[in-house]
């Protein structure tokens, strides 16, 4: 009788992957319906703290937009208490989204804030700095990237880690198209939402930085795939380290009637330069339940679990915050499609 293992078969290792339906809600909606949003997450586990730290947004449907943002710790990762709050007023923004919250090398907290720019309603990012993730003071930002500074009409949804020393960050891109007519490109920005017109396309790009606040742009490293299910986006969100490489999540949709509505893909990258897609033929991970969505995952590994972060759509059109934890360490024979041969 022969017995397959994976390194027998050749299979060494397998996506992670979960069931979105049996993860817990950790932050409820500001409301019910279409519109309001709980999400957008950065999470990071700070072993000199032995805390859980979470950063997320609210939303609400417009003209409101992306109005209140907080940090909230936690001893467990599932229950959060709130210790900053701030407001897109603070930035003198028409709207907030995901931040990435980070610890420097030097012991510095570091919070990369997106949010739209109110001298040219294109979507931009700082730098703030502070000895503890309590006491952010948005007014003492420091640009990183702004749509001038990348060649693009607007950068976004930054996701920041530490790597040997350097410091790597995830940046969504709004491309600047070459077919557009004149009135096109006048209509581009009045919106202070690009990214909603169809006028562009979201791609993700990769900086590197040596001190986490002056980052070099290197290059896009995710594009959308024209027809495709990630045709209009492909926003890369995380990466998780695994014994075979990384595997990235990534927002998709396939047209601007999607945005705000993207689900999520999975990708894997050796180098964190080029990434090859595992879903092809569609998103990997989505809700049950309404539009489908399933967007902005982050992934914290902690105690030989990934702890999955996601925004995650209601059955009312309203998106929650919710947690997944997974094994770190899978067997292929685990994820749904893939059958164990049998034993001859």
């Amino acid at each position: 009788m022969a017995v397959y293992s994976g390194a027998e078969s050749r299979l060494y290792g397998a996506p992670l992957t979960f069931d979105p339906a049996r993860g817990r809600t950790v932050i409820a909606p500001p409301g019910e319906g279409p519109g309001f949003w709980a999400g957008a997450p950065s999470v990071l586990y700070d072993a000199q703290t032995s805390r859980f730290y979470l950063y997320y947004r609210f939303r609400r449907p417009r003209p409101v937009r992306g109005d209140e943002c907080y940090i909230a710790e936690s001893s467990d990762g599932l229950y959060f208490r709130p210790i900053w709050r701030a407001e897109k007023s603070d930035f003198a923004s028409p709207s907030v989204e995901r931040f990435s919250l980070n610890r420097s090398y030097d012991g510095k907290w570091l919070l990369y804030a997106s949010y739209v720019d109110p001298l040219d309603d294109r979507w931009r990012i700082d730098v703030i700095e502070a000895d503890s993730p309590r006491n952010f003071e948005p007014g003492k930002r420091q640009q990183v990237f702004t749509a001038d500074t990348t060649g693009t009409e607007g950068v976004k949804d930054p996701w920041v880690m530490n790597v040997n020393g350097l410091y790597y960050m995830l940046v969504s891109y709004a491309a600047r198209l070459e077919n557009l007519s004149e009135q096109e490109r006048a209509q581009m920005h009045t919106t202070a939402d690009i990214y909603n017109t169809g006028l562009t396309l979201s791609g993700t790009a990769l900086a590197v930085s040596g001190d986490g606040r002056r980052f070099d742009w290197v290059r896009e490293v995710l594009t959308p795939r024209i027809g495709a299910w990630d045709g209009y986006a492909a926003r890369l969100g995380c990466l998780v380290p695994t014994d075979n490489g990384w595997l990235g999540y990534y927002d998709g949709s396939a047209s601007v009637s999607e945005n705000y509505e993207e689900r999520t893909g999975i990708v894997h990258t050796w180098d964190m330069s080029q990434f090859y897609r595992l879903s092809q033929q569609g998103p990997s991970i989505v809700s049950p339940e309404g539009s489908g969505s399933l967007r902005y995952l982050d992934a914290v590994v902690f105690d030989q679990e990934v702890y999955f972060y996601y925004e995650y759509a209601r059955a009312d059109g309203s998106h929650e915050l919710r947690l997944n934890r997974v094994r770190r360490t899978i067997s292929p024979w685990e994820v749904p499609g893939w059958e164990r041969p049998r034993e001859v």
